[in-house]
């Protein structure tokens, strides 16, 4: 029996209400309503927002290394799939290509959501899992579209005080010296901020 593929979108970030140090990614099934929510752990969370957030690290991150390793050996990957979920843990693969030759290669779901943003390809999971773990969340429509990076919103409205008295200017070397100290969540921040102003 073959199984219903269903493609996922990222919809966010946001702190593990349940697990301290850990975070919630969600992803979302792109024609429908149901969410599911994954624990992971805040390295991989780091990972997903950096690009979620259009961040570039000075130097390559592991997911970054593992893209510049692939591609050096021309290997592409062309999807990522969540095919089994089992007492409570996702399991992924990467679906590589070389050539014309196609392999499974076996991978924790937050990696594999890291690299799916760094090789630019699509997320899929299946009806049997979407319909186990999916849920439907009550978001306010205004919020959905935009991703919920590891700084909630409503703490990151109340933080961006403390850059409200900053230039634009001086926003955007904070902005470069905090990417350059790798302080990815401060970054986020500060360029929340400018975003805000530059409306």
């Amino acid at each position: 029996m073959s199984r219903k593929k269903i493609k996922l979108n990222i919809l966010g970030l946001s702190y593990s209400q349940t697990q301290s140090g850990a975070y919630a990614l969600v992803l979302a099934e792109e024609d429908g309503e149901r969410r599911i929510p994954i624990i992971i752990g805040g390295v991989e969370a780091q990972s997903i927002a950096i690009k979620l957030e259009g961040l570039e690290p000075p130097r390559p991150l592991t997911h970054d290394l593992f893209l510049n390793f692939s591609k050096s050996f021309n290997i592409d990957v062309i999807e990522v799939v969540v095919y089994k979920l089992e007492e409570g843990i996702f399991y992924s693969e990467l679906v590589c290509r070389r050539d014309n030759e196609q392999l499974h290669i076996d991978s924790r779901t937050s990696d594999a959501v890291a690299l799916a943003l760094r090789f630019g390809c699509p997320i899929y999971t299946y009806e049997d899992i979407i319909e186990k773990a999916g849920i439907v969340l009550d978001f306010d429509k205004k919020e959905e579209g935009h991703s919920i990076t590891p700084v909630e919103r409503s703490e990151s409205k109340s933080v961006s005080t403390e850059y409200k008295s900053k230039t634009i200017a001086e926003l955007k070397k904070m902005l470069d010296e905090a990417i350059m100290a790798e302080d990815y969540e401060k970054a986020s921040k500060i360029r929340d901020e400018i975003n805000r102003r530059e409306k």
